[in-house]
């Protein structure tokens, strides 16, 4: 067997040898770092990208993820079957209500985040835009790890009949995600857990109980 007869059977076989691509870099800084922005605090870097996937009828649906970066949390997944620049500004209207606005909010070039009335809003509430080298999704890496979960843990599993039904699974996925599921970053602790264990359960219990009538006074405890 020699590289001749490998050639024709590969012919034969209607295979193809995979294009050359020329190997895209990262920016650096003459230091030897890469510019790239890294969460500090919450609300300091959020990040936002799209999801796709088909209920069973073969209609896609779109979904805008937004987390913050620092805490890994899921601020919103907005699913509808079409989703454009002005969607992505009423979902950041709400959060940015909701959790004040952030100092960067990362994503790559699509026309949804680049259209001049979304950059003109962000610009006038402060909050700074990090925008991706194209074909370069490692930059928004946070966002894709989000996303790989999102698909692997619900998007695979789940067999979407109507719009509604999966609006209302995914909004489920990412309440689990936030306050129960387990994150390896973070000490296999959620994101944004529901209850939290106090230094002093004794202490913590008795405050939160109200003021104790009388002796005379007390009602019998059932």
């Amino acid at each position: 067997m020699n590289h001749k007869r490998v050639a024709r059977i590969w012919r034969r076989e209607g295979l193809k040898v995979p294009a050359k691509h020329k190997k895209r870099g990262r920016l650096w800084l003459n230091d030897g770092s890469c510019i790239r922005l890294r969460p500090l605090h919450r609300n300091h870097v959020w990040a936002y990208d799209f999801v796709e996937d088909r209920t069973r009828d073969g209609r896609k649906i779109r979904m805008l993820t937004v987390i913050d970066e620092f805490t890994r949390e899921c601020l919103a997944i907005q699913v509808k079957r079409r989703l454009g620049s002005q969607d992505v500004l009423t979902v950041l209207a709400r959060l940015f209500l909701a959790r004040g606005v952030p100092e960067h909010i990362r994503s790559d070039n699509g026309g949804e985040f680049t259209a001049k009335a979304l950059r003109k809003w962000l610009g006038v509430m402060k909050a700074k835009t990090l925008y991706i080298e194209p074909g370069s999704p490692w930059e928004n890496g946070y966002n894709e790890s989000f996303n790989g979960k999102l698909c692997d843990e619900c998007l695979n599993t789940e067999l979407f009949y109507t719009l509604r039904e999966a609006q209302i699974i995914i909004e489920n996925w990412r309440r689990e995600f936030n306050a129960v599921r387990p994150h390896s970053s973070l000490g296999y602790r959620p994101p944004a857990p529901e209850t939290f264990q106090p230094a002093d359960p004794a202490c913590a219990v008795w405050k939160l109980q109200p003021d104790r009538p009388s002796a005379e006074g007390r009602l019998p405890v059932t």
